[in-house]
C-alpha cells in the first residue's frame, strides 16, 4: 500500500527482548504517529497527547482545560448518541481514561483486538467534531466540582496546591487546575461569559500539528496505518503554536523559606525543595539521576540510615519532579517520626552536610558506570507490560525526543560529563532551598491560608548562615559513599527446560511444605519469582495478634532495609505483607542473584529479636496510620465496613487501636513463639529455573525456617489449619449499616449496595462477569452523568474469599446515602427491562459462545434483579456532617418490610451462617 505523507523508517533504539515492530508516521494534517504491531497481543490501545494542558486555562477560567477535557467524553457529531465512546469501550472488554497535566492533556483505551477499529474511529471523533450540548455542559461542571470536593481533605493535594500558591503570581504554575463550580459556572458568569462558548473557544488549540497519538495493535504496520490514515486524517491543523512555560516560577522571594503547614491526617512530614534546570536538557547524561542515586540512598552510610537509626524519619525519597522542559524542582522529602520533629534542624543540618560531602569528595565514574549497567540490563530485560502502560507511558517521548530515542526516553543515560553533575549539585545550596515541614503540632500557630483547599500556614524566612548553624550542631554519626553493589547481575543464560509445564504442578511435599513449580515458556528472560506464603492460623484470632502480626512483619522489613536496598537497585525486588492467616514473602527480579537475597531474607525471619527502639518509632507511626481511618474517603470508609461485616476475624480499627496501644516490645516478644509454633509454608517458583533448583530452594527455605538453632518455627498439623470465611446474608432480605463518617468536616457521604451472589464456580463467575461488562458503563452514564450523584460512582465485581459479588458505589456531597441506595433500586429496576430486551446480536461476546441468552436472563432474574428470590444485599451508607439530619431521620425510621437494620456487626455475624472455605488445609490451599 503507499505509505502516509511524511512516513519513514526509523532505526529505534530497542530492548534486545522486544519482538513488536514499530513505524512513524505523519499525516498530511501533521499528525505525528508511532504504529506498533504486536502479533501475540489480544488487546489493542490507543494513546493521544495534546500539547494543551492548564497552563493554557484563560485567566479566570481556572479549569477550562480539565473541563474539556471530560467534555469531550460525551458525543460526536458521527457518534451522537451520549457515551457511546465509553458504552462501546466497556461492553467489549475495554478500559478509558484521561488526565490533564500542566502543559498537555492524555487521552487513552485498550479494547478486545476484534474491536479496536470501531473502538478507534470512536475515539478520534473526540478531535474532529465533538458535541458539546449545553445540556452536557452543566452537568459535567457539576462532575468536575464533585472532583474537586473530593481531593478537597487530601493531603496530596492541598500542599501541592501550597507549594504553587507560594510562586510568582504571573507564572502559570501559581494557578489552581483542577476547576470548581465556582471558576467553571458562578465567577464566569458574573463576568457575563457563556461557558460554553469559551469551551468552544478553547478547543480551537487542540490542533493537529499538537498532538502526538501511539496506536497498538496486533494487525500488520501496514494494515494498522492505513486505518489511522482513514480516521485521523480529518483533524484540523490550524498551526498552533505551543505553549512555552516563561522561565521559573520561583523568584528570590519564594526562596530561602520554611513553610510550616497544618495537615489533615496524623503524621509529620519534611520536604526540602530547590528550582534547579530541567535534566531533560542533558538526558544522556543523566545529571538528576546520579545524585537521586546517592542522596536517596538507603543503605550504610547514607542520610536516611543514620537518621533512621537516630529514631528521626521512617523513609526518604530524593529525585527531580517536573511537568516542563523549561523549569524543574529536585525534592528530598522524608515521614518524621515525634523525636525526628523536635530534631527537623538537625535532619536540615545532616542532609546539607551531605551535599557538602558529595561536592568535596567530586564525582565518581565508577558510580556513574554501576548506574549505566543498571540501567543497560533494566531497559533490555524489561518485562512486557500491557498495551495501555506502554501506549501511555510511551506517547510523552514523541515531545521530547528525536523519533529514534522514544522507545528508550531518557532511561538509558550513557555520557560521563562530571561538570553538568556539578552543576545540579551547585543549585542544591542553602541559598536556594524552600522547606516545607507539615504536622498537626502546628495546630493553632499557622497565620495564613491557601485560598483553594484553606490550608494552614505560616512562613518564616531561612538564611544560608541559619542553616549553617543547623550543619555545625548536628551529630557527627560518619557519612560516606555507598559501596559498590555486590547485587549487579552478569549471568543472564536462560535454563533449559526439558518438560513443557502449562500449569505450576507440586514438586515437592513435606510435613512442613510444599512447593509448587512452574517454569517460564512465555517470556524468555533471566528472571525468577518466589513466594512463600507462611500459614500462621494464630494470626489474626484477635485484635492483640493481628497487630502484633503486623509490627513483626514491618520490623522485618525495617531490618532488611539497609542491606536489601543495593538489590532493589540492581533490580532484585521483594516484600513482606499480611496476609488473611498470616504473612508473605515475595521476591522477583534476575534469578542471578536471587538466593543470596532470599537466604538474607529467611535468615532475618529465623533469628528475628525485637529491638526496642525500633519497635517504639515504628508503633509510633503504625498508631498514626490507624488513626488516619478516620481522614480516609468516605467511600474507602465504607468498603472497610462492608468487609468487617462480611468476613470472620476481621477486626474493628478503634480494636486495633486499643490493642496498640498496649503493646510493648517485651509483650511482643513473648507473643512471637506462639504466633509462629504452628506453621505451614506454600511455596510458589516460577521463571528462569531448572527443576532442581526449585527443590533445593524449597529445601533451603525449610532447613532455614525450622531447623536453624533457637528458631521459634514449629510445624501445623493439617487439623490445627485456620481460614477466613464468610457470612452467607440472607435470601430476599436487605440488610442496612448506617454510620456517621468519622470525619465530619468531609462534605462526602457514601454508600455501598453489595449484592452477594455465590461461591467461585466457573459457569456463574462468567454469568455475573458478563453482567457486570453490560451493566457497569449504563449504571455510571445514569448515576453519575445523568442524575448528577457523584464524580465517584462504579458498578463492579468484588470476590471476598471466593464468594463473588455486585458492588455498586456511589460517593456524593449533594445527597444523602439513604437516597442514593434508593436511586441504586431504581437503576436496577430500570435496567431489568434492558436485560431481557437484549438482542443475539448484542448478545454474542467471544467468550461466552457456549453461554445461552435464556441462561443468562435467568441467572439475572435469580440472583440480582430488585426483586429475585436469591437477592441476598448488604447496603453500607456513610453519612457526612452536610446530611447529619438525614441520618437522624433514617435511624428513627422504621424498617420496610425484607429490611434488617444492622446494629451490632459482630451479633448480627454470630447470627449468620457461614460459606465454606475454599482453604481446605495444607491439602487444598490456594494463594490469597
Amino acid at each position: 500500500m503507499a505509505a502516509a505523507a511524511g512516513s519513514r523508517d526509523v532505526e529505534f533504539i530497542r530492548a534486545r527482548s522486544d519482538k513488536r515492530q514499530y513505524r512513524r508516521v505523519v499525516l498530511p494534517n501533521a499528525l505525528e504517529i508511532l504504529l506498533i504491531s504486536d502479533p501475540d497481543t489480544d488487546k489493542a490501545a490507543a494513546c493521544m497527547e495534546v500539547e494543551v494542558g492548564s497552563f493554557s486555562d484563560p485567566e479566570g477560567l481556572e479549569g477550562l482545560a480539565h473541563f474539556l477535557e471530560h467534555m469531550l467524553f460525551y458525543a460526536s457529531e458521527k457518534y451522537p448518541g451520549e457515551h457511546e465512546y465509553t458504552k462501546y469501550i466497556t461492553e467489549h472488554g475495554g478500559s478509558y481514561n484521561a488526565y490533564t497535566s500542566s502543559e498537555t492533556t492524555n487521552f487513552y483505551f485498550d479494547v478486545n483486538v476484534d474491536n479496536f477499529e470501531e473502538a478507534l474511529d470512536r475515539f478520534a471523533q473526540f478531535f474532529i467534531r465533538p458535541l458539546m450540548s449545553q445540556d452536557a455542559v452543566l452537568r459535567e461542571i457539576k462532575a468536575v466540582d464533585s472532583e474537586h470536593k473530593k481531593n478537597l481533605l487530601s493531603d496530596g493535594w492541598r500542599m501541592y496546591q501550597l507549594q504553587k500558591h507560594l510562586a510568582s503570581k504571573d507564572h502559570p504554575y501559581h494557578k489552581f487546575s483542577t476547576g470548581s463550580w465556582e471558576t467553571l459556572e458562578t465567577k464566569p458568569k458574573e463576568r457575563g461569559l457563556d461557558i460554553r462558548h469559551e469551551l468552544l473557544k478553547f478547543y480551537e488549540n487542540y490542533s493537529a500539528n499538537l498532538m502526538h497519538l501511539v496506536v497498538y495493535g496486533k494487525e500488520s504496520l501496514d494494515c494498522i496505518q492505513g486505518l489511522v490514515d482513514r480516521l485521523f486524517s480529518d483533524i484540523k491543523n490550524t498551526d498552533r503554536i505551543s505553549f512555552k512555560c516563561p522561565s521559573h516560577p520561583l523568584s528570590e522571594e519564594h526562596l530561602q523559606l520554611l513553610v510550616k503547614a497544618l495537615p489533615i491526617e496524623e503524621g509529620d512530614y519534611l520536604r526540602l525543595i530547590w528550582p534547579i534546570i530541567p535534566s531533560i536538557q542533558f538526558y544522556k547524561e543523566g545529571p538528576c539521576h546520579y545524585l537521586s542515586h546517592l542522596i536517596g540512598h538507603e543503605g550504610e552510610g547514607s542520610i536516611f540510615h543514620i537518621i533512621k537509626e537516630l529514631g528521626w524519619a521512617m523513609n526518604l525519597m530524593a529525585g527531580e519532579s517536573t511537568n516542563s522542559t523549561e523549569y524543574s524542582f529536585f525534592s528530598v522529602s522524608m515521614r518524621l517520626t515525634d523525636a525526628g520533629h523536635e530534631h527537623m534542624e538537625d535532619i536540615v543540618g545532616w542532609i546539607f552536610k551531605y551535599l557538602f560531602l558529595l561536592k568535596e569528595d567530586g564525582v565518581h565514574e565508577w558510580i556513574f558506570n554501576e548506574l549505566v549497567a543498571i540501567n543497560e540490563t533494566e531497559f533490555h530485560y524489561q518485562d512486557k507490560i500491557d498495551p495501555i502502560s506502554y501506549v501511555t507511558g510511551t506517547v510523552s517521548s514523541m515531545r521530547l525526543f528525536p523519533p529514534e530515542e522514544w522507545l528508550v526516553g531518557s532511561a538509558l543515560p550513557s555520557k560521563y560529563v562530571p561538570q553538568r553533575i556539578m552543576m545540579i549539585l551547585d543549585q542544591l545550596s542553602p541559598e536556594r532551598v524552600r522547606i516545607f515541614w507539615e504536622s498537626k503540632k502546628f495546630e493553632g500557630c499557622t497565620t495564613s491560608a491557601e485560598p483553594w483547599y484553606n490550608t494552614s500556614y505560616s512562613v518564616e524566612n531561612v538564611t544560608p548562615s541559619v542553616i549553617q548553624q543547623w550543619i555545625q550542631k548536628a551529630p557527627t554519626e560518619k557519612l560516606h559513599l555507598p559501596e559498590p553493589n555486590m547485587f549487579i547481575p552478569k549471568d543472564f543464560a536462560l535454563k533449559e527446560v526439558t518438560e513443557k509445564v502449562t500449569f505450576p504442578k507440586v514438586l515437592r511435599k513435606t510435613p512442613l511444605s510444599r512447593l509448587w513449580y512452574k517454569p517460564d515458556l512465555l517470556f524468555s528472560t533471566p528472571k525468577v519469582h518466589i513466594i512463600i506464603d507462611f500459614h500462621c492460623p494464630l494470626s489474626s484470632h484477635s485484635p492483640e495478634a493481628y497487630v502484633s502480626t503486623d509490627l513483626f512483619v514491618d520490623l522485618l522489613v525495617d531490618y532488611l532495609n539497609a542491606y536489601a536496598y543495593d538489590a532493589q537497585i540492581a533490580g532484585l525486588y521483594y516484600s513482606i505483607y499480611l496476609t488473611s492467616d498470616g504473612f508473605q514473602v515475595s521476591l522477583g527480579g534476575y534469578n542471578d542473584k536471587m538466593r543470596v537475597l532470599l537466604n538474607a531474607i529467611l535468615k532475618q525471619i529465623a533469628n528475628f529479636e525485637v529491638k526496642p527502639n525500633r519497635f517504639s518509632a515504628l508503633k509510633e507511626t503504625t498508631v498514626k496510620d490507624y488513626q488516619n481511618f478516620n481522614f480516609r474517603q468516605p467511600h474507602s470508609q465504607a468498603s472497610f465496613y462492608v468487609s468487617l461485616i462480611l468476613e470472620d476475624k476481621k477486626w474493628p480499627v478503634a480494636e486495633k487501636l486499643e490493642a496498640l496501644a498496649k503493646l510493648e516490645s517485651d509483650s511482643l516478644a513473648k507473643f512471637l513463639p506462639n504466633l509462629l509454633s504452628k506453621t505451614f509454608l506454600e511455596c510458589y517458583i516460577q521463571g528462569n529455573i531448572e527443576p532442581s533448583e526449585a527443590k533445593s530452594i524449597a529445601q533451603e527455605i525449610e532447613d532455614t525456617i525450622f531447623n536453624t538453632p533457637n528458631t521459634m518455627f514449629k510445624s501445623m498439623s493439617p487439623s490445627q489449619y485456620l481460614t477466613k470465611r464468610v457470612i452467607m446474608l440472607e435470601n430476599e432480605l436487605k440488610c442496612h449499616y448506617q454510620i456517621e463518617g468519622l470525619n465530619q468536616k468531609n462534605e462526602n457521604s457514601s454508600v455501598i449496595q453489595y449484592i452477594q451472589v455465590h461461591q467461585d464456580d466457573a459457569s456463574s463467575n462468567i454469568k455475573l462477569q458478563l453482567f457486570s461488562l453490560i451493566a457497569s458503563q449504563p449504571a455510571f452514564n445514569q448515576l453519575r452523568t445523568v442524575e448528577q450523584l457523584g464524580y465517584i460512582t462504579s458498578l463492579s465485581l468484588r470476590s471476598d474469599y471466593g464468594v463473588w459479588a455486585l458492588q455498586v458505589l456511589i460517593q456524593s456531597t449533594v445527597k444523602d446515602p439513604s437516597y442514593l441506595d434508593a436511586r441504586i433500586d431504581e437503576f436496577f429496576k430500570m435496567f431489568e427491562s434492558k436485560i431481557h430486551e437484549l438482542s443475539d446480536k448484542d448478545f454474542k461476546v467471544a467468550l461466552l459462545r457456549e453461554l445461552k441468552k435464556e441462561e443468562f436472563i435467568a441467572f439475572f432474574d435469580q440472583y440480582i434483579k430488585l426483586d429475585a428470590p436469591q437477592r441476598r444485599t448488604l447496603s453500607v451508607q456513610v453519612f457526612s456532617g452536610n446530611h447529619s439530619a438525614e441520618f437522624k431521620k433514617a435511624a428513627a425510621e422504621a424498617d420496610p418490610p425484607k429490611t434488617y437494620r444492622i446494629t451490632d456487626i459482630f451479633g448480627f455475624k454470630r447470627s449468620r451462617p457461614l460459606y465454606s472455605s475454599l482453604k481446605g488445609g495444607p491439602g487444598r490451599i490456594t494463594m490469597d
